[in-house]
């Protein structure tokens, strides 16, 4: 009687075919032992091969496939029993595989795959063998139930369509579009490299794949090359902890990208995310040029990581934290954004008042094509990097557009400490509206993101978006990544240069308004601006004040300094808070004998010399009183005295006491109303109507004029136009002559403006012609008029509906007009539409959320004013328009987004 082998216990690692597996067995300190087990007196299908070495390919027999898939997935994972025979003259282990605990009522393995058709019995041994007995019964009931391979047809429909290799892996990657595809992991060659075969049937490819973001320690020799032998720190532990989850088991394969004709992709399981888990337990570090591919899910690997560093576990059992910890209030605030230095630093303001420099968090601005990170090139004597350095002036315009004056959440990343001569730089995470704006830079290709050694923790909390970002950038060749038509801007910088200020000085007289940007202030009075419409930089000065300076250095540039003025450095940063790198319009007057420009600067509409003289920063110079501000300035003076402020705080005005009691009596608003017809409106919320009344002389001047041109008609082109000459021009919709202004000429185009309608047109200069002196005389019947106690909303689009909706309301209608207030020249007034229950147009206005209140001070209006502010609380309650989200005199910054 034969002795019964022997039972053994273990888990099953890997079917390798349909009649044969790799066992597991209790591990004793160390790596646990295997066994690979042939199920004995049965066959399995042979599996297709691939080409080694100089063998040849073979194709699967049918059922291979289905054999061994049974196998694995009733197996693999699975503690099982099994016995061992030695066959005699062979190395080779047979054997039975019992799924269960107790052998008495476990499945056997064989007679299964018998049952199901899928192996073939060897019945040699079928003589006084009760084991093959059984299963040659199972297989004759299998073979009469048609199961598996046994199926009178259609045996080639289960041999496998294997691709071994894929001919254009990109093209691939691309075909499958970040789609999940079911796979099964065949091999892992160490904890971040697998080898996996894709079920796209009836095709089959198997592929090699690094696992995005991570990387494991590898077996390399000490020369680096492959060898499987190797002793690496921690890389057998990875490469088991990988197979005891991954090997052979169901997945989902994200094809992110392709390196050395490797795939590079994510690996998804219903338990987790191998590559999260790998990191967690310190067995991988993550890598950046992988990562950068990942659709998501980059943030749980960094997460990840950090908590092994933290938890210095495995590969981080050294680590040392690079970075100092920063918490409260100086790791997260909210700031405005006051300047912007360069492409990758800004300045900004906070609640308190503090001004700090930050720098965007692991972007570098534009620099020259030869020039290193630490190794300047050689420049010019006349260098400009803003200018010169190709995208480093767009780099610095997306910025100074999108954030200067608006608030921004900053968070700060790291602290670059000071070194080889360079300050210690705050590096921080700027975002505005929930966009990350280092992102935008990058992802316009306006800056590059800083590469970092694996170990270094000193980088953005964002890093990986920047990285992806990066790469977008780079395959649409945008800005530093473009090959060609790099931009060049050839800007004359004319401050301080007499000769070339006489040649620009014309056509900045001519010129009724320029744009400008400031691109530096040296005091309340003294700017730099970029003219970019003459690509020129200049010097402006500030016309009809006398603004006190700061301290400034000496002449002969020895170190010594002048000491300043009073009030001089409240006035140089009045100035900066609200112009520096702000758009702004200029109307140059003439040049003193330094060869700067001498003007006026208006900033959000606002005239800044008014703006200083208002504050008691400035005083108003004698050569204002022939200027047409000079009203408005005085006006500001009178104010800035009645109120002592700054160079007012010692002021004492004769019969002062006088002229107050005589104010005081001023208290009631006084209303004589005006018929009107508001026939035109300008951007600025400005109207212009026409009085009633005056109508029937408006209708026969211009009969008369009719009759003048249908008598005399003037000769095409024999008219030369000049600005500010008042001309007859034929207006383009009815073809009839009209009163006009000449606000500009260009070429054949010529801007005018009708004095007697308020509106205006660019006409063809044929259809200008001389006025006849007769009708020079009288004065123009359109009058300009602001909306009282009213003012814009600043954001934009908020502005062009409220001037359209108040062109709605009130254009080509009659309706009462009372004039308020004057600012200079320009009457203020407000209209009432007699037709609507006297409806006041800007209370209506208010009360809908178009328009704000403005804080009007005179006694006599604070009636109306309340009036008009009980509208706008109104407006707020409702969240009306401008009100839509909220208290916008908080913040009403603009969002802006990536792909502009």
């Amino acid at each position: 009687m034969s002795t019964p082998p022997k039972t053994n216990w273990g888990i099953v690692k890997q079917v390798l075919s349909g009649d044969t597996v790799v066992i597991r067995g209790q591990p004793k300190g160390g790596p646990p032992p295997e066994k690979t087990i042939s199920l004995s007196n049965i066959a399995a299908p042979k599996l297709g091969r691939r080409v080694v070495n100089t063998g040849e390919e073979t194709k699967d027999e049918p059922y291979a496939w289905e054999a061994r898939e049974f196998l694995r997935k009733k197996l693999v994972g699975e503690e099982v029993l099994f016995t061992i025979e030695k066959a005699p003259n062979s190395s080779r282990e047979y054997g039975c595989i019992y799924l269960g605990k107790d052998i008495a009522t476990a499945e056997n393995i064989t007679e299964t795959l018998v049952s199901e058709g899928l192996v073939s019995v060897r019945r040699e041994a079928r003589q006084g063998n009760e084991v093959v007995a059984r299963l040659c019964e199972l297989e004759d009931a299998a073979k009469a139930a048609g199961k598996g391979k046994h199926a009178a047809s259609g045996s080639q429909e289960h041999v496998r369509d294997i691709k071994w290799s894929v001919e254009n892996p990109r093209n691939f990657v691309e075909k499958f579009a970040g789609k999940p595809i079911k796979a099964v992991i065949e091999h892992v060659r160490d904890g971040s490299t697998v080898r996996a075969f894709l079920l796209v049937p009836p095709e089959y490819y198997h592929i090699t794949l690094m696992i995005s973001g991570i990387r494991c320690p590898g077996f390399r020799d000490a020369e680096g090359k492959p060898d499987p032998t190797a002793k690496v720190p921690y890389a057998e532990e990875a490469k088991f902890f990988v197979e005891l989850r991954l090997l052979q088991r169901d997945v989902e394969i994200i094809l992110e990208s392709v390196n050395n004709n490797n795939f590079v992709g994510s690996v998804i399981h219903p338990k987790g995310n191998i590559a999260e888990a790998l990191l967690k337990e310190g067995f991988a570090k993550c890598v950046d040029w992988s990562m950068t591919f990942m659709k998501s899910g980059a943030d749980k690997l960094r997460a990840a990581e950090r908590h092994a560093k933290e938890n210095k576990l495995r590969l981080w059992k050294d680590y040392q934290a690079t970075t100092p910890q920063i918490s409260g209030k100086e790791k997260e605030y909210i700031a405005t954004v006051v300047e912007v230095v360069n492409g990758d630093a800004l300045m900004v303001k906070t609640a308190d008042g503090t001004l700090k420099k930050i720098f965007l968090a692991s972007i570098r601005p534009p620099r020259l094509q030869d020039e290193k990170a630490n190794e300047p090139a050689q420049r010019s004597k006349n260098f400009r990097p803003l200018y010169d350095i190709p995208w480093m002036f767009e780099a610095r315009e997306f910025l100074r557009k999108k954030l200067i004056g608006k608030k921004v959440n900053v968070v700060v990343d790291y602290i670059q400490a000071a070194k080889d001569n360079f300050p210690e730089k705050v590096c921080c995470t700027v975002t505005i509206g929930g966009v990350n704006v280092a992102e935008a830079m990058v992802s316009k290709g306006f800056a590059t993101v800083v590469r970092y050694r694996q170990d270094d923790d000193q980088r953005s909390s964002h890093y990986d978006e920047l990285l992806a970002a990066e790469m977008k950038a780079s395959k649409s060749g945008a800005g530093v990544h473009a090959k060609k038509n790099l931009p060049n801007h050839r800007v004359a910088d004319i401050a301080g240069d007499t000769a070339k200020a006489k040649q620009f000085l014309p056509f900045l007289q001519r010129a009724a308004r320029t744009d400008a940007v400031v691109e530096f202030v040296a005091s309340g009075s003294r700017l730099r601006l970029y003219i970019p419409k003459e690509t020129c930089l200049v010097t402006f000065l500030l016309a009809g004040i006398s603004c006190p300076r700061g301290a400034r250095p000496g002449p002969g540039g020895n170190g010594s300094m002048v000491d300043g003025e009073p009030f001089g450095e409240e006035a140089l940063a009045f100035t900066k808070d609200r112009c520096m790198q702000r758009e702004v319009e200029i109307h140059v007057e003439s040049m003193d004998k330094a060869g700067n420009f001498i003007g006026w600067l208006w900033v959000d509409g606002q005239n800044l010399s008014v703006l200083l003289v208002e504050a008691g920063l400035a005083k108003v110079h004698f050569t204002a009183e022939r200027s047409e501000h000079y009203r408005a300035l005085k006006a500001a003076e009178d104010k800035a005295k009645a109120a002592k402020l700054k160079s007012w705080k010692d002021f004492v005005e004769d019969n002062e006491e006088e002229k107050k009691i005589e104010e005081d009596k001023v208290t009631e608003r006084k209303i004589e109303y005006q018929k009107v017809l508001v026939i035109d409106y300008t951007p600025e919320l400005h109207f212009y109507a026409q009085l009633v009344e005056q109508g029937p002389k408006l209708e026969q001047l211009m009969n008369k004029i009719r009759q003048e041109f249908l008598a005399n008609a003037p000769l095409a082109g024999a008219f030369t136009p000049r600005k500010g000459e008042l001309c007859a021009a034929k207006f383009s919709e009815d073809g009839e002559w009209y009163r006009a202004r000449v606000e500009k000429v260009s070429g054949n185009n010529v801007s005018v403006f009708y004095v007697d309608y308020g509106n205006r047109e660019v006409v063809d200069i044929t259809k200008c012609a001389a006025l006849p002196s007769a009708f020079a005389t009288e004065k123009p019947y359109a009058h300009e008029y602001g909306l009282a106690c009213v003012q814009l909303p600043r954001d934009e689009e908020y502005r062009d509906l409220a001037v359209r909706t108040f062109a709605e309301d009130v254009q080509n209608r009659q309706l009462n007009l009372n004039i308020e207030y004057r600012v200079g020249n320009l009457p203020y007034a407000t209209l009432i539409d007699p037709n609507h229950d006297d409806e006041d147009i800007a209370k209506t206005l208010i009360t809908e959320g178009y328009l704000l209140v403005e804080n009007r001070r005179e006694k006599r209006l604070q009636r109306l004013v309340a009036d008009y502010r009980a509208a706008q609380e109104s407006a707020k309650k409702n969240h009306l328009n401008v009100w839509m989200y909220g208290d916008i005199t908080e913040d009403d910054a603009k969002e802006f987004g990536l792909g502009r």
